[in-house]
């Protein structure tokens, strides 16, 4: 069998999601001829669905030395970092395959760009994360010190000499150590507080992507999208407004001003959510 009739019953193979069995002919055409970076990819595919996650990768980078520009590597290869929790790799090759897609016009649906998101909302999270343990850290670290202030202070007030009764000045420092500790715990307590509320409300998140809009526009309809959402879907679904369905071109879009000013304000009162 040729390299490329390889592929093809390759090809049957994973429809019938005989994966392993697939990447055996796979492998075959590569072998056969080691030029084609769809083979790789095709391969790198069967490996995501058997979570066999480096050897995706691998097979990605091999095809994208090949072809630089091709989206399956970048978007394979995105899935796979991720699922390895490389999310700064993963969304660089994610955002790249979003981008080429966009390029050369191709057509992956939601896929890509929801695979994206999806990292995005993973690497916000492991610095969440750290952000609390740093935190906790610092809470811990400042608790500590003024406890080891107020040992200081009661150790020097015992070895001073004339004071015959210290009992008074001790229960003034201890009682001020607490009240410093108190006043501390709930300053972190706020803070913790706000941090369980932070999410963003769905009235300020697109109808597309679900993500916060940047640069909200409203269609003839009364449906409010962020821009660059509505432009991509006119651009490659059709010249329709996605949720009423009826016709819409790129010039009916008009900067909703008011939604803008609303999401502003959010970003000032919410640093965040810059990030989320």
């Amino acid at each position: 069998m040729s390299a490329h009739e390889l592929k093809d019953q390759g090809n049957r193979l994973f429809t019938a999601r005989k994966f392993e069995e697939a990447v055996a002919c796979y492998s075959k055409a590569i072998i056969k001829n080691p030029t084609i970076p769809t083979f790789f990819t095709n391969r790198a595919l069967c490996y995501l669905k058997l979570k066999q996650w480096e050897l995706s990768c691998q097979d990605c980078r091999r095809a994208l030395d090949m072809e630089p520009s091709l989206v399956k590597g970048h978007f394979f290869l995105g899935q796979a970092l991720l699922e390895l929790n490389m999310y700064d790799d993963a969304i660089k090759h994610l955002q790249r395959a979003n981008d080429l897609a966009k390029e050369q016009k191709l057509n992956f649906g939601d896929d890509v760009a929801s695979q994206l998101r999806i990292a995005k909302k993973k690497r916000w999270n492991v610095l969440e994360e750290k952000r609390i343990s740093q935190e906790v850290e610092l809470q811990t670290y400042l608790n500590r010190l003024i406890r080891e202030d107020k040992d200081k202070q009661c150790e020097q007030l015992k070895n001073q000499s004339g004071f015959s009764d210290i009992s008074d000045q001790i229960i003034k420092i201890e009682a001020q150590c607490d009240k410093y500790i108190s006043e501390l715990n709930s300053l972190f307590a706020k803070v913790d507080e706000r941090r369980r509320k932070r999410d963003v409300p769905d009235y300020l998140c697109g109808k597309i992507s679900f993500e916060l809009m940047r640069e909200p526009v409203i269609t003839p309809s009364g449906i409010t999208y962020d821009r660059k959402d509505i432009e991509e879907h006119l651009q490659r679904v059709g010249h329709f407004d996605p949720v009423t369905r009826t016709d819409l071109t790129q010039d009916q879009l008009i900067p909703n001003l008011a939604m803008k000013e609303v999401v502003d304000t959010f970003l000032l009162e919410n640093e965040w959510a810059v990030d989320y």
